[in-house]
């Protein structure tokens, strides 16, 4: 660790040997261990995801409670800034690429893959299959077979506009709590961060019913051909992301609280709004590709 003097912010800052690693290490190796296992119809399985999630949650919170200490004791300069800002850069990056993959799935998938299975190749096969995506025409399952139980498509009224103009809202209240905090009214920044925070958590419930009356009223499944598999795929794991970035802003929110940030150094603040005005992007391109098109 650099030294500082006088209390000095130091030009650069080398971290102290660390057990954090090998332990989040130990938990992810219980919980790639149990989720082979379960799924492969071993009870016991669950037990270790379970025992292997909760490890890595309990070392995520001691790691990051040092970092925290670590910044608020001034040991951070300009030079851990911006390695910070480039990690999240990075990060932010691959999420890109993450839902590319998905969205690219989804555009293959209408574009090439169905075409093709109703292609004359195909058609003394499947004669009476229907190449047409199941939003365009009611019936057009995408299964040449047969195999899959008849389903109806969800289209965007009005729980996905709903969870649109949560997300859009979140992300202006978040806009607002930035500007707070960047003009020192900390009281109004904790304020709008919470409202940001809350309407994550509708959004998560909204989504929740949303799958139940899928499930149950429109029999709308993973296992419901090429639709239903891109559709939970992509929709699901945005959610996932919402609950990360909720969890984030929460606990920015009670760093705000306790005093945490100033207007000049608030990356920790910034990195999480990020990554919340990604997740906001991330699902405009659901709405239209997944719930219009």
């Amino acid at each position: 660790m650099s030294s500082t003097t006088h209390g000095a912010t130091p030009y650069y800052f080398v971290p102290g040997p660390s057990r954090h690693p090998l332990m989040a290490a130990i938990g992810l190796f219980f919980v790639i261990l149990g989720a082979g296992q379960w799924v492969n119809g071993h009870a016991w399985g669950a037990y270790s995801l379970a025992f292997g999630l909760l490890w890595w949650f309990v070392v995520l919170y001691q790691w990051f409670g040092d970092a925290v200490r670590e910044s608020e004791g001034g040991q951070y300069g300009h030079k851990i800034d911006l390695s910070y800002r480039w990690s999240m850069s990075w990060f932010i990056f691959s999420e890109v690429m993450f839902f590319g993959a998905f969205f690219t799935a989804l555009w293959w998938t209408r574009t090439h893959a169905l075409p093709n299975l109703g292609s004359l190749d195909n058609a003394l096969l499947w004669p009476d299959f229907k190449a047409v995506w199941p939003t365009l025409q009611a019936g057009a399952t995408g299964s040449p077979a047969g195999i899959i139980e008849p389903f109806q498509t969800v289209g965007p009224f009005w729980l996905p506009t709903i969870n649109t103009a949560l997300l859009l809202t979140s992300g202006v209240t978040l806009t607002i709590a930035h500007h707070a905090l960047r003009a020192d009214h900390r009281a109004q920044a904790v304020r709008f961060m919470w409202f940001t925070v809350i309407l994550g958590i509708i959004f998560l419930c909204v989504q929740g019913y949303e799958y139940f009356h899928l499930y149950t009223d429109l029999n709308l499944k993973l296992s419901s051909g090429a639709y239903g598999s891109t559709f939970y795929m992509l929709t699901g794991f945005h959610g996932l992301h919402v609950f990360v970035g909720m969890l984030m802003l929460l606990f920015i929110t009670l760093r705000l609280q306790r005093g945490h940030f100033t207007p000049e150094r608030h990356f920790g603040f910034e990195g999480a709004a990020w990554y919340w005005h990604f997740v906001d992007v991330v699902w405009l391109g659901l709405y239209i590709l997944v719930y219009w098109m």
